[in-house]
C-alpha cells in the first residue's frame, strides 16, 4: 500500500532502466542474483479526482483564476475588518460560482470514474498454475499469459504467443486506436506459435526484453529468449508481434499473449494526451478588461479614502456630536486606519468586477457548442457523421480566423483512389472500360491505333498465351512485352500490405482483363487507399492477389495459382518514402520489389527506362494524379545470405534499432531496375472550389500543406481554385544552400513589387522550406504575406506545425486554423489556434486530436461564416454587457459616498447586492448569448464578405469597450442624480407628508437601473423567441414580486430587515413611478438616437445586409424580417421602429430559398428557430 502511495506521488517510479525484462508466466529464475522489476497494475485511470482530493484539488484549480482569487480576498477582508457590507454579499456569489463549477467538473469526473470501473472490472481469462483462471482486467500483471477470444478487446499490450492457426498469425482491427478499419496481421515467433493449448504454454520457459513504454502506436522493439533443451533461441520482436490494448481480435478463434505493458503504461493510455490549453482572443480581451476595471476599482477606493480624510480634516466632520469616537479609535494608528478604510471602500465597490461573468461564459460556451452538433447542414448522410465539438472553449475563435492551413489528400480530396494510368518500361497506358490501352501506336501495331493488352502469363510459361493473347504486336516483340507487363503487375500484386477478408477465388483471373471478371468475391483491406486501388487494378488485369497463407503470398495469373515465399518486408517510413518486399519466386529466385515516391526510387535505379518514366510521372502529376514508381532487383544466394544476416542483427538490436534498420534498408534498396510507374486519381470533394473561393472573399488566406510532389500539388491547387489560372505563380523549390535560398527569396520579393499583378501564388517544397526557416524567416514571411495563396509540398508533419507556428508568432499575431484528416496532420492541428479534423478514411487520429471534427471540407464555410460569426457576436456582446451593467450597478454607490461624508454607507440592501448578478440580470444575457441571430444564417453564408466585419476582434476593440464603459457611467449618473433631483427633496411623496429614507432612495435607484439594463439587453436583441420574452420581461417581473415578498413580510431568520415595507411604500407613490419611467426613457433614448444616427449615416456592412432585398425582391427590415401584404396604417411606424433597433420577430419571418444558392439549398440548421414559409415572402 505504501509503495503504491509513493508511486502515485511520483517518489517511487516503477522502473528505472531503459529496458524491461519480463519472465513469461512470471517464472522467475530460481538461482543466481535477481532483482525483480516493479510494474504498475492494469487499472486504467482517466479520472482527474478521487473522493479524498476532489475538494482541495478543485478549489486550488478554481482559485487559480484571478477573479475567483480576488473575490476570496475580498470575502476574507470582510470577515477580518469592519466593512459596510455583509460578508455574505461577496461570499454567496463566490460560493455560487465555485459550487456550480465544482458540480459540473465533479459530474464529468464521476462519469469518467464509471467508465474506468466498467473497463477495469471487465472479465478476462489468465493462465495461472496450469489452468485458465477468470479474473478482472485490473488484476492482470506484467508477465501473465492472457487468452483473448474472437471479437474481444485486448485488455493490455500483449506479445502474441500463439493462435488457433498453425502459423501463429491473427487479424486485428485498431479502429478504436487510430480509426483504421482494415485488418492488420500479427504473427507469433515460430517457437511459441505451436503452443496452442494451456498445457503446452505451461511448459514455456522464455524471457522478453523490450523497451520501456512509449506512446508511439507503431513502434516496438524487443526480443524473446526461449529456452529449449538447455539452448537459448533469440527471436526479434517488432510491432507485428504486439497486440495493443483497445484493439479487437478478428477472424481468429482465440489467441494467447503475454502482457508486457499494463494499465497507464499501455500505448493506448500513453496516448491520452492532454492537449495544451488554447485560449481564445475573447478570453485574452476579457482579462485585459478585468485589469482595467480593477484599476478603476482601486482608483475609486483611493479617491474615496483620500476624500474621506480631506473631509474629516475639519473637526466638526471628524467627530460630529452624534457620532463620538471611542478612546481606542482616537489612539489607533492612522496608517492602519487608512488601510482599513481603503479596504472597506474596496469591498464597497468590489461588484464592479463581475464574478458571474466567468460562470456565464462557461455556460454559454458549453450549451452553445450543442448547436454545432445539432446543425443538419453539417451532417453527412453518406457516412452518417455529424459535426463534433471536442472543446467548447474556442467557439468564438471560429469567427476570427485569418489563415486556413489545409491538408490536401483526404481533406480537399475524397481519398478514394481509382487507378487511371501507368507507365511500363517507358510506354504509357491508361485504363479505358476495364482494358489497358497504350497511348499512340506501338512500333509494330497491325492496326496503327490503340493496342489492347488483354492477357498475361508468367515469365516461365509464355506458351500458354498462344490462344488467348490479344496483343496487337508482331510475334518477335510479343514475348518481351508480356515479360515486362507480367513483371510490372507482379510487383504491384506482391509489394503491399493488403489483407483479404474472404477468399473465394474460383474463376477469378482465368481470362482476359475484362471488367466483368473483376474479383468481386474478394474484399481487400488496406491502410493506404493507394495500395488497395493498385491491387484491385492488377486483379482486373488478370493477376489476382489471393492472400497470405503463412509466409506464402498467393497470386493467380490467368487461372494459374503461383506461390511466392515472403521472406522479408521492409516497412514504409516517411524518411525513405518507400516500402519493399523480398520474396522467393516459384522458380527459386530471390526478388526484391520496391514501391515508393519517384524522388526516393528513381535515384536508386541503375536500369530501365528511367528518363521516359520520369517524363511520364511528371505528366501524370500535371493531371493531378498520385504517382508511385515500381522497381525490382534479383539477389544472388550470397547477397541474400548477407542481407538476411544484417536484417536479423538490426531487428534483434535493443539499442539504436531504428538507425541500424535504416542503414540495412539503404544497403538493400539500391542498384534497382525500374519497372514502371502507377498513377491513381484522388477526386476532389464536393464544393471544395466554392468553399475556398468563399474563404478568400471572407479575407482568409488559404495555405495548402501536403506531402505530395510538386506537380501533383500544383495541379490539384489549380483544379480546386486555390490557385487561379491568372495568378502569378512564384516557386521556391529545389534549393540546396542557405545562400541560394536567400537569393531566391530576394528575387521573389522584387518580382512581387515589380510585377503589376493583383494576386501572386507561392509554391515551396519541404527542403527549401527548411532552409528558409533556418536563417531567413523574416524574408520568407514577407514573401508569403504578399501572396494570396501559398502551397507547400513534400512536407513532413513537423514542418507543417513549424509553418503554422511561424505565422502565429509573426508581429500581427493572426488567428490560424488547421484542417486535416490523417495522423500526419495531428501536429499542425494541435499547433493552430483552432484545429479542425476531417472524419475521413485515414483514421480518426486527426478528428480525436482536433477541437472540432466535420465530415467534409465544404462544411468549413458554414462552421466559420455562420456558427463562428454568431458565437463571436454573442460572446462579445455578453462580455461588454457584463461590464456595462456592473458599472451601472456600482457607480451610484460611489456617487452616494459624496452625500454621506464617505462613511461607507451602502446604497443598496445586501440582498440586492447579492442577487443582482446571480438572479436579476443573469438570464436575459445568457439566453441572448445562446439564441441571438443578428442576421439570417443564409445571408451570412451567401455573403462571406460579412465575415471581414468581425475579424481582428473588432467587437471587443478598445474603442467599443470604452463606448460600453462610458455608456454605463452615463446611465449610472442619470440613475443617481435623476433620483436625487426628482424625489430626493420632495416632501409630498407620501400621503402623510413623510419623506423617503436612504433605503427607499437606494431601492429607487436599483429599480431604475434594473429595468434600464434589462431593456438595454432587449434593444440589443435582434432575434426574438418566446424564451427571450420569458426571461427578459420575466426578470423584471421576478424582481418586483421578490421585492414585494422580501419587504412585505417580517422574516424571522433575518437579524435586521432594513427593507421592511420600503418597496411597497415606493410603489405607492405616483412620483416614484413617474421618475422610474422618465429616467428609463431618458437613458435609452440617447442609445436609440445613436443607433438611428449610425444606421442612417454610418451603416456597417451587416446593417446594410439587414436592409437588402431577399429573393422575391420584397424589402426586409432585417435579413429575417419580411412584411406580408395587407399592412395596417401603423405599419410604417412599426417598420421605422424595427429599422431603428434592427429587431426581428419570428412571427414576421418568412423565407424562400432558391435552388441556385451556391452553398446550401435547404437550410435545415437547428439555428433556424423561426418559421420558414416560402409562400409569404
Amino acid at each position: 500500500m505504501w509503495r503504491w502511495v509513493r508511486q502515485q506521488l511520483g517518489f517511487d517510479p516503477p522502473h528505472q532502466s531503459d529496458t524491461r525484462t519480463i519472465y513469461i508466466a512470471n517464472r522467475f529464475p530460481q538461482y543466481g542474483l535477481y532483482t525483480p522489476q516493479k510494474f504498475i497494475d492494469n487499472r486504467i485511470i482517466s479520472s482527474k479526482y478521487t473522493v479524498w482530493n476532489f475538494v482541495p484539488k478543485n478549489l486550488f484549480e478554481q482559485f487559480r483564476r484571478v477573479a475567483n482569487f480576488y473575490f476570496l480576498i475580498i470575502f476574507l477582508v470582510q470577515l477580518m475588518i469592519d466593512t459596510p457590507t455583509s460578508p455574505i454579499t461577496s461570499g454567496l456569489p463566490l460560493f455560487f460560482v465555485i459550487t456550480v463549477t465544482a458540480i459540473k467538473q465533479g459530474y464529468e469526473d464521476w462519469l469518467r470514474h464509471n467508465s474506468d470501473n466498467e473497463v477495469n472490472g471487465a472479465p478476462v481469462y489468465v493462465v495461472r498454475s496450469g489452468g485458465l483462471v477468470k479474473t478482472r482486467s485490473k488484476n492482470i500483471r506484467v508477465g501473465d499469459i492472457v487468452r483473448v477470444a474472437k471479437d474481444e478487446i485486448f485488455p493490455a499490450d500483449l506479445v502474441l504467443l500463439s493462435s488457433d492457426r498453425l502459423d501463429g498469425s491473427c487479424h486485428v482491427t485498431t479502429a478504436s486506436l487510430d480509426g483504421e478499419t482494415n485488418l492488420k496481421t500479427h504473427v507469433a515467433v515460430p517457437e511459441t506459435a505451436v503452443l496452442q493449448t494451456v498445457a503446452n504454454l505451461d511448459t514455456l520457459i522464455a524471457v522478453i526484453e523490450c523497451q520501456q513504454p512509449e506512446a508511439d502506436l507503431y513502434r516496438f522493439m524487443g526480443r524473446m529468449i526461449i529456452t529449449q533443451q538447455m539452448e537459448e533461441i533469440v527471436r526479434p520482436l517488432g510491432p507485428e508481434s504486439l497486440l495493443l490494448r483497445g484493439a479487437r481480435l478478428k477472424n481468429t478463434k482465440e489467441i494467447f499473449g503475454v502482457a508486457v505493458y499494463t494499465g497507464m503504461e499501455t500505448k493506448m493510455a500513453l496516448n491520452y494526451k492532454s492537449k495544451s490549453q488554447k485560449r481564445s482572443a475573447v478570453e485574452k480581451s476579457m482579462n485585459t478588461f478585468l485589469i482595467i476595471y480593477l484599476i478603476i476599482l482601486i482608483s475609486e477606493a483611493i479617491i474615496s479614502t483620500i476624500l474621506k480624510y480631506t473631509w474629516q480634516a475639519e473637526e466638526k466632520w471628524d467627530e460630529p456630536w452624534y457620532n463620538q469616537k471611542t478612546e481606542h479609535q482616537r489612539n489607533s494608528s492612522k496608517i492602519l486606519k487608512f488601510i482599513s478604510d481603503f479596504l472597506a471602500f474596496l469591498v464597497l465597490y468590489n461588484f464592479i468586477i463581475p464574478i458571474s461573468l466567468y460562470v456565464t461564459v462557461e455556460m454559454q460556451k458549453f450549451l452553445g457548442s450543442f448547436f454545432i452538433g445539432w446543425d443538419l447542414d453539417l451532417y453527412h448522410e453518406e457516412s452518417d457523421q455529424k459535426a463534433q465539438v471536442n472543446t467548447s472553449d474556442l467557439n468564438e475563435e471560429l469567427g476570427q480566423v485569418e489563415y486556413v492551413f489545409t491538408d490536401k489528400t483526404g481533406t480537399l480530396t475524397e481519398n478514394e483512389m481509382q487507378f487511371r494510368e501507368c507507365s511500363i518500361n517507358g510506354i504509357k497506358y491508361q485504363e479505358i472500360n476495364g482494358r489497358l490501352v497504350s497511348e499512340g501506336p506501338t512500333p509494330d501495331s497491325s492496326e496503327g491505333n490503340l493496342s489492347y493488352l488483354s492477357s498475361l502469363s508468367h515469365l516461365n510459361n509464355l506458351s500458354h498465351l498462344a490462344t488467348s493473347s490479344s496483343f496487337r504486336t508482331s510475334p518477335e516483340n510479343e514475348t518481351e512485352l508480356i515479360k515486362e507487363h507480367d513483371l510490372f503487375f507482379k510487383a504491384v500484386s506482391l509489394c503491399h500490405t493488403v489483407q483479404i477478408s474472404s477468399v473465394q477465388t474460383d474463376g477469378i483471373g482465368d481470362g482476359p482483363w475484362q471488367t466483368n471478371l473483376a474479383p468481386s468475391q474478394l474484399e481487400y483491406y488496406a491502410s493506404s487507399p493507394d495500395e488497395k486501388a493498385l491491387v484491385e487494378a492488377a486483379a482486373r488485369f488478370g493477376i489476382v492477389f489471393i492472400g497470405n497463407s503463412g509466409e506464402t503470398m498467393e497470386v493467380k495469373t490467368l487461372g494459374k495459382l503461383e506461390r511466392y515465399k515472403l521472406l522479408h518486408i521492409l516497412e514504409f517510413d516517411s524518411d525513405r518514402r518507400r516500402m519493399s518486399v523480398i520474396v522467393q519466386a516459384p522458380s527459386g529466385e530471390k526478388l526484391l520489389f520496391v514501391k515508393g515516391a519517384e524522388s526516393s526510387v528513381l535515384p536508386e535505379c541503375i536500369g530501365g527506362e528511367i528518363e521516359k518514366t520520369r517524363i511520364h510521372v511528371d505528366e501524370f502529376a500535371l493531371k493531378g494524379l498520385r504517382t508511385l514508381c515500381m522497381a525490382c532487383r534479383e539477389f544472388t544466394p550470397k547477397e541474400y545470405e548477407e542481407i538476411d544476416r544484417r536484417l536479423f542483427e538490426a531487428r534483434t538490436a535493443l539499442q539504436q534499432r531504428e538507425e541500424k534498420l535504416a542503414d540495412v534498408f539503404q544497403f538493400i534498396e539500391k542498384d534497382l531496375i525500374l519497372v514502371g510507374a502507377t498513377a491513381v486519381e484522388d477526386k476532389l470533394q464536393d464544393k471544395v472550389r466554392e468553399t475556398i473561393e468563399a474563404l478568400r472573399m471572407a479575407g482568409i488566406k488559404v495555405w495548402v500543406l501536403t506531402g505530395d510532389k510538386h506537380e501533383t500539388a500544383v495541379s490539384v491547387s489549380l483544379s480546386c481554385g486555390h490557385f487561379h489560372r491568372t495568378m502569378n505563380i512564384l516557386e521556391l523549390i529545389n534549393q540546396t544552400s542557405d545562400s541560394e535560398c536567400a537569393e531566391k527569396l530576394r528575387q521573389l520579393a522584387r518580382r512581387i513589387t515589380e510585377d503589376h499583378v493583383i494576386q501572386h501564388g507561392l509554391v515551396v517544397d519541404g527542403t527549401s522550406l527548411s532552409l528558409a526557416l533556418r536563417e531567413h524567416e523574416k524574408l520568407f514571411m514577407e514573401v508569403c504575406k504578399n501572396c494570396s495563396a501559398v502551397l507547400c509540398c513534400r512536407m513532413a508533419p513537423l514542418q507543417k506545425a513549424k509553418v503554422i507556428r511561424l505565422i502565429k508568432i509573426s508581429p500581427e499575431k493572426p488567428i490560424t486554423l488547421a484542417v486535416g484528416d490523417g495522423a500526419n496532420d495531428v501536429s499542425m492541428i494541435q499547433e493552430a489556434h483552432v484545429g479542425i479534423g476531417i472524419m475521413g478514411k485515414e483514421g480518426r487520429q486527426a478528428a480525436r486530436n482536433s477541437d472540432y471534427a466535420i465530415a467534409r471540407f465544404k462544411f468549413l464555410s458554414k462552421l466559420l461564416f455562420v456558427h463562428g460569426h454568431f458565437y463571436y457576436i454573442r460572446i462579445a456582446t455578453l462580455v461588454q454587457y457584463f461590464f456595462y451593467k456592473n458599472v451601472c450597478f456600482i457607480t451610484p454607490q460611489f456617487l452616494y459616498q459624496f452625500y454621506c461624508l464617505f462613511s461607507q454607507q451602502t446604497l443598496y440592501d445586501s440582498v440586492y447586492l447579492t442577487l443582482y448578478n446571480i438572479c436579476f440580470t443573469s438570464l436575459p444575457i445568457l439566453i441572448y448569448s445562446l439564441l441571438e441571430q443578428h442576421i439570417d444564417p443564409h445571408v451570412l453564408q451567401n455573403k462571406p464578405t460579412l465575415y471581414r466585419d468581425i475579424s481582428k476582434n473588432r467587437q471587443l476593440s478598445m474603442k467599443t469597450f470604452l463606448y460600453w464603459t462610458i455608456l454605463g457611467f452615463s446611465h449610472a449618473f442619470i440613475f443617481f442624480f435623476g433620483s436625487y433631483f426628482l424625489i430626493g427633496k420632495d416632501t409630498s411623496l407620501l400621503g402623510n407628508g413623510q419623506m423617503f429614507g436612504n433605503w427607499t432612495f437606494g431601492t429607487l435607484v436599483f429599480t431604475v437601473m434594473l429595468i434600464t439594463v434589462t431593456v438595454k439587453m432587449a434593444l440589443e436583441t435582434h432575434f426574438w423567441t418566446w424564451i427571450n420574452h420569458l426571461v427578459t420581461w420575466g426578470s423584471i417581473l421576478f424582481y418586483f414580486v421578490f421585492s414585494l415578498f422580501y419587504g412585505g413580510i417580517l422574516w424571522p431568520f433575518l437579524s435586521s430587515q432594513n427593507m421592511y415595507f420600503v418597496f411597497i411604500q415606493l410603489l405607492s407613490s405616483g412620483s416614484a413611478w413617474f421618475a422610474i419611467i422618465l429616467m428609463v426613457v431618458t437613458c435609452l433614448f440617447l442609445d436609440i438616437v445613436k443607433k438611428v444616427f449610425d444606421r442612417q449615416f454610418h451603416p456597417t456592412n451587416i446593417e446594410k445586409a439587414q436592409l437588402t432585398e431577399t429573393n422575391s425582391s420584397i424589402k426586409c427590415l432585417d435579413s429575417m424580417c419580411c412584411f406580408s401584404e395587407g399592412e395596417t396604417a401603423c405599419a410604417s411606424v412599426g417598420r421605422m421602429l424595427e429599422r431603428v433597433i434592427g429587431r426581428c420577430s419570428p412571427s414576421h419571418v418568412s423565407r424562400s430559398w432558391s435552388a441556385s444558392d451556391p452553398f446550401y439549398t435547404n437550410d435545415r440548421s437547428i439555428l433556424t428557430l423561426s418559421t420558414m414559409d416560402s409562400s409569404t415572402c
